[in-house]
């Protein structure tokens, strides 16, 4: 990556912020307001369980269950960066075979 400077990396930053519309802003504003009202509930739903005894067993099945979904999370990341670097991502191209060319 370039270097660049302080000051571009804000010119640039400023420029790009310019150029969004209404839709970008109304996007924005539903996105904030969904997790404002995911944020309540679930701190709505974590007071009200208060008291509540949960068993060894539901303990180590939720950290199997996070651990299976870090583990897949970070292997298909991996497979995606592996793809990028080793080309696999590139657009196909046309290979003609010998008994190809003579069909033309």
């Amino acid at each position: 990556m370039k270097w660049i400077p302080h000051e571009l990396r804000w010119r640039n930053l400023i420029s790009s912020a310019n150029g969004t519309g209404r839709g970008s802003y109304a996007i924005i504003t539903i996105l904030l307001g969904l997790l404002i009202w995911a944020s309540v509930l679930a701190g709505k739903g974590w007071s009200s369980a208060v008291g509540s005894e949960v068993p060894l067993a539901e303990y180590v099945a939720m950290a199997i269950g996070i651990l299976f979904s870090m583990l897949l999370g970070v292997g298909l990341m991996a497979l995606v960066f592996y793809s990028g670097r080793a080309g696999y991502d590139e657009p196909a191209k046309l290979i003609r075979s010998g008994w190809d060319k003579s069909r033309e």
